[in-house]
């Protein structure tokens, strides 16, 4: 019975400083509108149009530059097999990719929880989850759920994700309160949110700095949304990984 389910989510991706990297590619007419007129989660919090809790929104890199979120590189400058494993996934989980794009994190959650558990992928765009199709038929994983997503919610039931992984996305998302209230619903009750971010506080690390987040940045959103911070592993190259249960 395949397990598809078609609904919605803001994309991650990363927009790096080389320029011989063909992922940096700019955001869509209706995408860099969107940034304009993004005033529903920050009014509250007295931030102008385009920032959350004092700091800019990024716009969201275009499924044109897929072919860099699979780069030959990419383990090498992330470690993300290393992350992966941070994550302690086991055999009968639900496990959500949130963000998902082609799916370079996806298939290996998805072997990591099988047999008997899932791997859900959630992306705003479409062909970014048909790359993640084609790319796990290829690799003969079938137990991956592909969720496509609206920009303000992920459409995960409630209850029902062990972990979710924010990959490289969260600075992207147009309403990260609205977007953060939605999966703190889908958590199971001990169920844990892992935020990966490029770090903001490493002048070293070659990406924009609106694609990146410090440390406290991090903190002082999920903790003003209704998380709590439970662990951290600071020992990626490039990146923050934190650990997050809903308070």
């Amino acid at each position: 019975m395949t397990r598809t389910l078609w609904i919605s989510i803001a994309l991650a991706a990363t927009a790096c400083q080389q320029p011989e990297k063909p992922a940096v590619v700019s955001a869509a007419p209706s995408a860099r509108a969107a940034l304009e007129a993004r005033t529903a989660a920050t009014s509250n919090a007295g931030d102008a149009p385009g920032f959350y809790l004092g700091r800019q929104i990024a716009p969201t890199m275009s499924h044109e530059g897929a072919d860099w979120l699979v780069r030959p590189e990419r383990e090498g400058e992330e470690s993300s097999a290393r992350m992966l494993k941070e994550l302690k996934l086991e055999p009968g989980m639900t496990a959500c990719d949130f963000g998902a794009g082609n799916g370079f994190h996806t298939l290996v959650m998805a072997k990591s929880v099988a047999p008997g558990g899932r791997a859900v992928a959630i992306d705003i765009q479409p062909e970014m989850l048909e790359l993640l199709r084609g790319r796990a038929k290829e690799a003969a994983v079938t137990n991956v759920d592909t969720i496509l997503s609206t920009a303000t919610d992920p459409k995960l039931p409630p209850a029902t994700c062990d972990l979710i992984l924010l990959a490289d996305v969260y600075h992207e998302l147009d309403d990260p309160a609205g977007v953060l209230a939605h999966l703190k619903r889908a958590l199971k009750p001990k169920g844990t949110l892992a935020m990966l971010e490029f770090r903001a506080e490493d002048p070293k690390v070659p990406i924009k700095p609106e694609h990146k987040m410090s440390r406290a940045q991090i903190s002082r959103e999920l903790e003003a949304n209704g998380f709590v911070l439970a662990r951290s592993f600071d020992e990626l190259p490039w990146q923050h990984l934190m650990f997050f249960s809903a308070r």
